[in-house]
């Protein structure tokens, strides 16, 4: 894949910390960084489809359940992502259950998920005060990740050796 990095925001903002990933991805909106789409997909994964089709590579910013304190961080490579016991559909989870609806023929980005422990999922606009706390480490760490991706040479890059 020839695309730009992504990072996706995903969550509802209706529902206290499972906004955590849009409020992110506003956030980093503020300041964007070159050769990466920031999409606010909220909770409408297939509007995201398009730009999973052209990334190479994809953050996804959400609420993680990890059995942590509320505010703790997580980085869960897509093959670390497993569906809820409950059978509830997670947001990651919803979005990789999503590429069904891609073609047969496209490939798909390798995923990474950089999630925040929620400690309110009820009704609400704001983010619990953990969470708050959390928000700038989060976006501090998506810029990071997004950093080290930009520094990395594509397995597909021609090296130029100076003579």
């Amino acid at each position: 894949m020839d695309g730009p990095f992504l990072i996706l925001g995903v969550g509802n903002l209706l529902r206290s910390d499972d906004g955590v990933g849009i409020h992110a991805v506003r956030e980093l909106a503020r300041h964007p960084i070159a050769g990466v789409e920031m999409v606010d997909a909220g909770t409408d994964f297939l509007s995201a489809l398009p730009f999973l089709e052209t990334a190479r590579r994809v953050l996804i910013l959400d609420a993680v359940q990890g059995r942590g304190a509320p505010g703790s961080m997580y980085q869960l490579a897509q093959a670390d992502i497993v569906p809820r016991p409950d059978g509830s559909p997670a947001h990651t989870t919803s979005v990789l259950e999503a590429r069904r609806l891609l073609s047969p023929d496209a490939a798909w980005p390798e995923i990474t998920v950089l999630g925040v422990e929620p400690l309110l999922l009820d009704y609400g606009l704001e983010l619990s005060s953990p969470v708050a706390r959390a928000l700038p480490r989060l976006v501090a760490m998506a810029r990071k990740i997004i950093s080290s991706w930009q520094n990395r040479p594509s397995p597909n890059a021609i090296l130029q050796v100076a003579s």
